[in-house]
């Protein structure tokens, strides 16, 4: 057994275990780990876990130490060498005449690797613009294709919700989101309700399914014919949140019943 913990790479690269090593970093704090050609840094995101083996991943390194002082000033400077590297690969795009968005560039933490993330319709020829960065900056270029979720993950933003972008802070790894978790939510079919900046069905959609299942367990569907406390109809509403449901009784009264059980609802359903 040993102890690892999840680091996501610099500020848009994967997310992966590491080793903890006699490092103890908390949930936020940034860290030195070994990359497969000198160092890399990123941030801690999930708490210590003890593990036998990791069945599918990586092999697993090694976290060298807490980012000190002189490393956060190392960072910076090389987000600001970014800045210049972004430029200078936005020119080259240009002149090799390739349809290609670039969307951001990040430098490993000694420098020895410079990646660009990229959109683009189909597949792009970029060998010859590999040769031209590499002999300007002398470091291992990786162009990486993504797709629209990693482009709002790598550049931020805000959700409907008012806060920052999910993706973007606490979010490990996209999880497939469908419009069936949308329903269940009692959500409005609208795609401009449902959809995030980045045109794709909203992330929260998906983690957040599991607790509405959790919350529906037990109550009437929409349709349903039911009878409780006197009061009987057809159920027009289901609020999984409240754990209530709208009854129409007829005559046009609506009357709202809460069931509060914690195993399943009470009342008395007749299905439609």
């Amino acid at each position: 057994m040993y102890e690892v913990i999840q680091i996501r790479l610099r500020e848009g690269g994967k997310t992966q275990y590491y080793e903890l090593g006699n490092t103890k970093p908390k949930i936020g704090d940034t860290v030195v780990v070994e990359a497969d050609r000198g160092l890399d840094y990123g941030d801690a995101i999930s708490d210590v876990e003890s593990v036998a083996k990791l069945t599918g991943e990586e092999p697993v390194r090694k976290i060298l130490r807490i980012a000190t002082a002189a490393d956060i000033d190392q960072i910076k400077k090389n987000r600001e060498k970014t800045r210049e590297a972004f430029t200078t690969c936005q020119k080259k795009i240009i002149e090799h005449g390739l349809k290609m968005k670039l969307i951001e560039a990040e430098y490993s933490f000694d420098r020895s690797k410079l990646l660009f993330y990229f959109t683009a319709d189909g597949r792009v020829d970029f060998r010859e613009l590999v040769k031209d960065l590499a002999r300007i900056f002398k470091a291992r270029i990786e162009l990486k294709q993504i797709g629209v979720r990693d482009e709002a993950r790598l550049l931020g933003g805000f959700g409907p919700c008012g806060k920052a972008l999910c993706c973007a802070t606490f979010l490990k790894d996209f999880e497939p989101v469908t419009i069936k978790m949308a329903k269940e939510q009692n959500l409005p079919l609208n795609p401009a309700k449902i959809s995030g900046v980045c045109g794709r069905l909203m992330c929260c959609l998906g983690y957040e399914h599991k607790l509405y299942l959790e919350l529906l367990r037990g109550l009437p569907k929409e349709g349903d014919k039911i009878s409780a406390e006197g009061i009987a109809g057809k159920v027009v509403s289901v609020n999984a949140l409240k754990r209530a449901v709208t009854v129409d009784c007829g005559d046009g009264k609506y009357t709202e019943i809460a069931c509060s059980c914690p195993q399943g609802c009470k009342l008395h359903i007749r299905k439609k």
